[in-house]
């Protein structure tokens, strides 16, 4: 049995792949740990609660000692970083947050992986020569794209939130361990996640959950605003496969291939409830328009090609089937 080390693991996307991962991998044992903030919820991992393979842990990343006590505690074979602060609204009020725990925090995880499995430069302990080190980031920190283009691996770095700032220095941070140390490294950029689990404040739970109480439906700006939209699952497929099988050192980049604006999801959640929860008047009527973000980046898309090509994967959901499954989700939950 194998143990590796998730953090992140009771947020969104780190939640989902958990369980996806234990579902697909039995020869693994996750310790999983999470600081529990506002973005991690442990409801999200409640059916794990007796499962033999997996261990919870709350804690914080920054802490050091913690850190390095779990590596020799469970002798970590590897590390799937999920853990950060990832609201933009957020960050624009409270950026030392971001700093400290996106940047600070991945430099904890990286160097303690450093010391736990590696002798000394270029050169891995014999036990764990296979041992890898998975940071999961985000397009943002490419910045903004006009009415055309795709983001490719090569497309320079532009952050313009202090959000993805500090997540493209926590890029280059994991860069340096490559180039430095010989560490076994691999980073994945993804675009917009959607699907169950999401934290009430991201977009598209936000909308579904104004919609059903019937409070007005808030888009920032002229709702023109577009993103690279992916399914959760979608998502964790290609973790897994970057994962086992990307190349040391490499960066992949995942994307659902499915633009849309924010209004146009908004008009599309609202039309879905109209088919499934009608009321007399249709959702759309409660869509208003409100101040837009600081900084807001007006496009993100993503090309795919290099895992797609180099890895074999492939977004099996496209956005109208993925959002009618995203919805019928948090209505149940919205409606207990």
């Amino acid at each position: 049995m194998q143990t590796i080390l998730i953090t992140g693991g009771a947020g969104f996307i780190g939640a989902n792949f958990v369980f996806y991962f234990l579902e697909n991998n039995k020869e693994y044992h996750i310790v999983n740990l999470d600081k529990l903030t506002y973005a991690g919820d442990i409801s999200n991992l409640k059916a794990l609660e007796n499962h033999s393979r997996h261990t919870f842990i709350q804690g914080d990343i920054c802490d050091r000692d913690l850190i390095d006590a779990l590596f020799y505690k469970y002798n970590f074979k590897g590390v799937i970083h999920f853990a950060a602060e990832s609201h933009v609204d957020n960050s624009i009020t409270n950026p030392d947050t971001f700093v400290q725990t996106n940047i600070f925090g991945t430099f904890n995880l990286l160097d303690a992986a450093k010391n736990y499995w590696m002798e000394a430069p270029h050169r891995y302990k014999t036990a764990y020569k296979n041992c890898k080190f998975h940071h999961i980031s985000t397009d943002e920190v490419y910045g903004t794209l006009g009415k055309t283009g795709l983001f490719s691996e090569n497309t320079p770095y532009a952050p313009n939130s202090p959000y993805s700032a500090s997540k493209a220095s926590s890029d280059f941070m994991v860069r340096s361990y490559f180039h430095t140390y010989g560490m076994n490294v691999v980073t994945t950029n993804c675009s917009n996640n959607y699907g169950p689990k999401q934290h009430d404040e991201k977009l598209i739970p936000t909308i579904i959950r104004k919609a059903i109480a019937a409070e007005k439906i808030p888009i920032y700006g002229d709702g023109q605003n577009i993103r690279d939209w992916l399914y959760v699952t979608d998502h964790c497929r290609g973790i897994e496969l970057v994962y086992k099988n990307g190349r040391s050192g490499d960066t992949y980049n995942i994307g659902g291939n499915n633009e849309r604006s924010n209004l146009y999801i908004a008009n599309v959640i609202c039309d879905i409830l109209d088919e499934i929860s009608p009321k007399e008047k249709q959702y759309k009527e409660q869509i208003s328009f409100v101040t837009d973000r600081a900084g807001h980046d007006f496009r993100y898309a993503i090309d795919a090609s290099k895992i797609e090509n180099e890895l074999g994967w492939k977004a099996r959901e496209n956005f109208e089937s993925g959002i009618k499954k995203t919805v019928h989700w948090y209505l149940e939950k919205y409606q207990k």
